[in-house]
């Protein structure tokens, strides 16, 4: 049984949402860590630009709402770690973006990074504090 935390995800002093988000979601799809991209996954999104993404769904928020978001929670994360030898890096994969699924009832764009550099694996699930139509936090 995999060993999941939630983690939210603010502004970081001195860097743009925009910032955050990239850095965020670079270290997640890092090649060595995911064996050059091969263990990543993503819903509403591309994982090419999922921080672009995640930025055009905010300013569609902004438009739409009237209230900026930048002050509150950015993203979320969840991160998965199983057991070394509990699953293998696919399924693995599979059992995050299940979860990410269920977690976000597919409201919310996201992306599954399984990092196999570690002795156990684990998965990094990033997700958009905003839902995909723009209109909720």
């Amino acid at each position: 049984m995999a060993a999941t935390r939630l983690i939210t995800m603010h502004v970081n002093k001195g860097k743009t949402v925009a910032r955050c988000l990239k850095d965020r979601t670079d270290y997640a799809k890092n090649g060595e860590k995911t064996e050059n991209g091969e263990y990543i996954s993503a819903y509403a999104c591309d994982a090419e630009t999922v921080d672009e993404e995640f930025m055009l769904t905010k300013q569609k928020y902004a438009q739409t709402v009237g209230r900026d978001s930048s002050r509150n929670v950015i993203a979320y994360q969840l991160r998965q770690s199983f057991k070394p030898g509990e699953v293998s890096p696919a399924e693995a994969n599979v059992i995050g973006h299940e979860l990410a699924m269920r977690f976000t009832k597919g409201r919310h764009a996201f992306i599954v990074a399984t990092h196999t550099d570690k002795a156990h694996i684990h998965n990094h699930i990033i997700f958009n504090s905003t839902a995909t139509d723009g209109q909720h936090k």
